[in-house]
């Protein structure tokens, strides 16, 4: 064995920290619930450092000042929304002298030509996660810094259904092309063709966790989720040539909806999806998406809805992505190894009775 990982198995109780950097705003409520739930599952104590740019810095600077004599054999572990806040981070004087080891997960890997130069020059982390494939070995290239591939999960084991009783056909979040942005007109061409169709969800005063467990509450009522890929799809705030899933893709999946869309191409969508588990509508217009949609909707039975939700459990659940860290920087404890148990024996139990 190496001698870092056997640095790492030394340490592997020893306490931990997760800085969380990711915003407090919609679309990134799944990173919020990972969040807490990696606090529990990694025994980890968190912060919170979402506001830019000045309040980052202060926020991480009191933490060292309120920590002081509990990082000596500290882990740090920053999950980050994009490669901007690992430049935020060690910009705070002192930081990196606080742990042991210090470890990123870059949730918008994608945008390699974010990456700070204070990295790209001298590096102060051990090990960097990414969740898309594609990533891995030019963060490692360019960081020269051991980088391992962590895709987007979902919780699939507390928050994800099986369900068959599912009264919407058709769902839609989030960013849609132009002819699928009107709730009101889409839902009048749906019910045109005898389809289901429920729009956006109000999400005024709720927090992000609340949020989350209400669009997974549609996920789990619909048989399928409007998604369109970044390159079928494109804004000004996507990539304009790496293509990549996101949680909506794979909380749907974990909800037992099929994704209905254009799909993004790539080894991420190749290694986590499944026959079935995205329905191709071959183009952006809505009408001959809702036919295409109509015509699957004959064949539609509750068997896909558990299906997806069985195959979730065993490629996207986000347990298996935090048995990744803890086995990678030797952290974490009991609490992990109950959840897994549960994940492996719900995964078994669902097997026997297919």
């Amino acid at each position: 064995m190496p001698a870092a990982l056997s640095d790492f198995e030394r340490s592997r109780r020893q306490t931990m920290l997760i800085v969380n950097c990711v915003p407090d705003e919609m679309g990134w409520n799944p990173i919020q619930h990972l969040v807490v739930l990696a606090s529990r599952l990694l025994e980890a104590e968190t912060i919170t450092v979402d506001e830019y740019p000045r309040s980052f810095l202060r926020q991480l600077s009191l933490a060292l000042r309120c920590r002081r004599g509990t990082a000596a054999t500290e882990t740090c572990l920053l999950i980050c929304a994009g490669p901007g806040d690992i430049a935020r981070v060690v910009s705070v004087e002192g930081w990196r002298g606080r742990f042991r080891h210090l470890a990123a997960w870059v949730i918008d890997s994608f945008w390699l030509e974010f990456i700070p130069k204070a990295v790209r020059l001298r590096n102060p982390f051990d090990h960097y996660f990414v969740t898309r494939q594609e990533d891995a070995a030019d963060w490692k290239r360019i960081t020269g810094v051991p980088t391992t591939w962590l895709p987007w999960g979902a919780d699939a084991l507390d928050l994800g259904s099986d369900g068959a009783d599912r009264p919407w056909d058709l769902a839609r979040l989030g960013r849609q092309p132009p002819e699928w942005d009107d709730d009101a007109s889409n839902g009048d061409a749906a019910r045109a063709l005898g389809l289901g169709y429920h729009g956006r969800l109000p999400s005024d005063g709720l927090t992000a966790l609340e949020v989350q467990r209400q669009v997974m509450g549609l996920y789990a009522a619909s048989k399928y989720l409007l998604a369109f890929s970044n390159a079928a799809n494109p804004t000004r705030w996507t990539h304009p040539t790496r293509q990549y899933l996101t949680g909506r893709w794979v909380d749907a999946l974990a909800g037992g909806s099929t994704v209905a869309g254009v799909a993004p191409r790539g080894e991420d969508a190749e290694r986590l999806l499944w026959p079935g588990a995205t329905l191709e509508l071959g183009s952006v217009r809505r009408q001959e998406g809702l036919q295409v949609l109509s015509d699957a909707l004959r064949s539609w039975t509750p068997a896909k809805a558990a299906h997806n939700n069985l195959m979730a459990l065993e490629r996207l659940d986000w347990r298996w992505r935090l048995k990744v860290i803890a086995d990678t920087l030797g952290v974490g404890g009991a609490a992990l190894g109950v959840e897994i148990d549960r994940l492996t024996r719900t995964i078994e139990r669902r097997r026997a009775g297919d």
